[in-house]
């Protein structure tokens, strides 16, 4: 007896033409991102729109958005990619429809109004603490370098820029002296032509030379910057009365020249060279996190092109209480040695947040020393508070959260789906792009948890 299979006839004409609706699975993820894009408020982009009169009948940016963000949530983030999987796969089909658009219209989409789509993260936020995901009590802050949309190849240090800014001058002071003393030659050569064109080979070294003069002038800006921002950060530790004796060597003068190493990238001059893990040196931007303790949702958000975090202590908590409002507050932030300084740790005091920032890295090998007793002495420094403080057994305990809170998410968007390098260059363009990751990282916390009870 042979076997028999189910019928299969894939020339057969469908007597109705079936609806993208009935394929995907009712709980598919599709139909929760259009019910999300459903309730936040797209007014500014649509502005955009209506503000322009030309060319066709644009795309509905519901529609986009919807796409952008489906895409976002699979790790897809390329536009020809997105493009491909809207022709291939069916719940693609149910957001555009039988209309796909090219990729470069999502490029632009995604592109032009930036802006407007980075300030949706909020609008998920809200959507996130409407359904209890977010109690605002415990906050980890943390950083990872994301690959830039540059090549470290195309970078060059101002100290190679000085030695080919005066090679390529000699060189064109050759090209010169080799063009007049061909004159004869290139007018019988270039005929009716005027015969004071630049030759080919004069105008790429020109074009070269005035690329790395350019280049230099923005590294002089920036070591300018640099030396002033130092000077009056010095002027107010002085200022400021000390908790200790100084001693040690007296700080060296402020130099307003840039450092020999300090590089410049022509592909994307905003991205710069960090440390990526054990992995050498790359391109980068250092996006930077605000995660809430209670279900990983992040809420705050931003790419800095400063390898060091000490920075962000003070913008990124600022942007998380102004993100989740004032009727709720932050208690406690927790957050590694990048982040530590005594300005950080006051700022957060003054602010009334009990501040958990490690002083030091702790190597594999190291023992942790044992937690103190008795009375905490009053000469203390900062530092040696702070550190004292993370010995003691119950703030321990709460510093070991920060590992469980913010460093998952990071594998999450980059492990799981795979985002580990923009897709625009420029650091406005890489904190928009972030604050899309950050929204469907957001979005799909709520969706994970929608059948569950909040607790």
């Amino acid at each position: 007896m042979s076997k028999t299979y189910r019928p299969w006839a894939p020339n057969q004409s469908w007597l109705l033409p079936p609806s993208p609706q009935d394929w995907p699975d009712e709980g598919d993820r599709v139909y929760f991102l259009l019910d999300a894009v459903n309730a936040l408020d797209l007014s500014a982009i649509r502005c955009k729109y209506d503000q322009e009169s030309r060319g066709y009948r644009p795309y509905h940016p519901r529609m986009m958005v919807t796409l952008l963000l489906y895409a976002y949530c699979l790790g897809l983030y390329s536009s020809r990619k997105i493009q491909q999987v809207c022709e291939e796969r069916v719940t693609f089909r149910v957001i555009v429809g039988p209309d796909i658009p090219n990729f470069r219209t999502i490029s632009d989409f995604r592109k032009r109004p930036l802006p407007e789509l980075a300030d949706l993260f909020v609008q998920g936020l809200r959507l996130c603490q409407e359904a209890g995901l977010v109690k605002s009590g415990h906050v980890s802050l943390d950083g990872t370098k994301i690959k830039a949309n540059a090549s470290r190849h195309k970078a060059m240090s101002y100290q190679r820029m000085q030695e080919e800014e005066k090679r390529l001058q000699q060189a064109i002071h050759a090209l010169l002296q080799q063009a007049e003393s061909t004159d004869a030659q290139e007018d019988r050569r270039y005929g009716e032509r005027r015969g004071d064109e630049l030759p080919e080979e004069l105008a790429r070294r020109e074009s070269r030379l005035e690329r790395i003069q350019t280049a230099k002038r923005v590294l002089e800006a920036q070591a300018k910057e640099g030396a002033q921002a130092e000077e009056a950060r010095r002027d107010q530790k002085a200022n400021e009365p000390a908790e200790s004796p100084k001693g040690g060597r007296r700080a060296s003068p402020v130099s307003d020249e840039p450092k020999p190493q300090q590089q410049y990238d022509f592909t994307d001059p905003e991205s710069k060279i960090m440390k990526v893990n054990n992995k050498g040196w790359d391109q980068c931007g250092n996006a930077q996190a605000g995660v809430d303790e209670a279900r990983q949702v992040i809420i705050a958000c931003e790419v800095t092109d400063a390898a060091n975090d000490k920075q962000q202590v003070e913008p990124l908590m600022s942007q998380a209480q102004e993100n989740i409002g004032d009727e709720e507050s932050i208690d406690k932030a927790s957050m590694d040695s990048g982040y530590f300084s005594e300005s950080n740790v006051r700022w957060l005091e003054e602010r009334a947040m009990d501040g958990y920032v490690a002083t030091a890295r702790i190597k594999h090998h190291e023992r942790v020393p044992a937690h103190p007793r008795g009375r905490r002495p009053q000469d203390l420094t900062v530092k040696e508070t702070m550190a004292r403080k993370l010995r003691t057994k119950k703030e321990r305990e709460t510093y070991s959260k920060r590992k469980g809170i913010v460093e998952p998410v990071f594998g999450q968007i980059k492990g799981a789906r795979g985002f580990v390098r923009f897709s625009m260059r420029g650091l406005a363009q890489m904190k928009g792009e972030w604050s899309l990751v950050c929204l469907t990282h957001n979005l799909l916390k709520l969706f994970s948890v929608q059948r569950l009870p909040v607790t």
